[in-house]
């Protein structure tokens, strides 16, 4: 929600209160966002968030919410990250809002893309984009129109940086 759909930070918080979410929390301009929920299923979650976003800011923006737990779990199952060791500037994941039911990219393999790699796992895609994210051909566009899934990404940094946040809330007294 930064670039060219800007939404204030601050409003997008209370919206999230509005709805009955616990301990939110943004992260950077660009619609992170960290929060508790009641016993809600994450589908319907989603659903609620995007009208809600729809309403308020007459935006239609796919939402994709992943438990701080899976997110953890996603961040070390980091097939580059290995390879990486220190320098993790061209790490993303892309999270997908689905798991892809035709993993097709039309015969290119992982190599058609060289510097830029990725590896598909489940609902995740991991990229290694040595000169930058935003000069690669793996991007979510790329990635929703070939798999049919809407798609959003993150560096490796802001998931990070959201596992962490997401750790606060879980340990800070009701």
């Amino acid at each position: 929600m930064g670039g060219k759909n800007p939404v204030n930070m601050n409003s997008l918080q209370e919206m999230y209160e509005k709805l009955g979410f616990k301990n939110v929390k943004t992260y950077i301009q660009s619609g992170n966002v960290v929060f508790q929920s009641t016993e809600m299923p994450t589908e319907e979650i989603e659903r609620v968030i995007s009208d809600e976003i729809f309403i308020r800011f007459t935006l239609s923006i796919p939402v994709i919410v992943r438990e701080n737990s899976a997110l953890r779990i996603i961040l070390e199952q980091n097939p580059f990250l290995r390879a990486k060791k220190e320098d993790i500037d061209g790490l993303y994941i892309t999270l997908l809002a689905t798991s892809p039911v035709h993993v097709s990219l039309n015969g290119m393999g992982n190599n058609s893309f060289l510097p830029d790699q990725y590896v598909i796992k489940g609902r995740e895609i991991y990229l290694s984009c040595p000169n930058g994210y935003g000069k690669t051909k793996l991007s979510n566009n790329f990635f929703e129109s070939k798999l049919k899934v809407k798609a959003t990404t993150r560096n490796l940094k802001t998931l990070t940086e959201l596992v962490k946040l997401g750790d606060v809330i879980e340990n800070s007294p009701e």
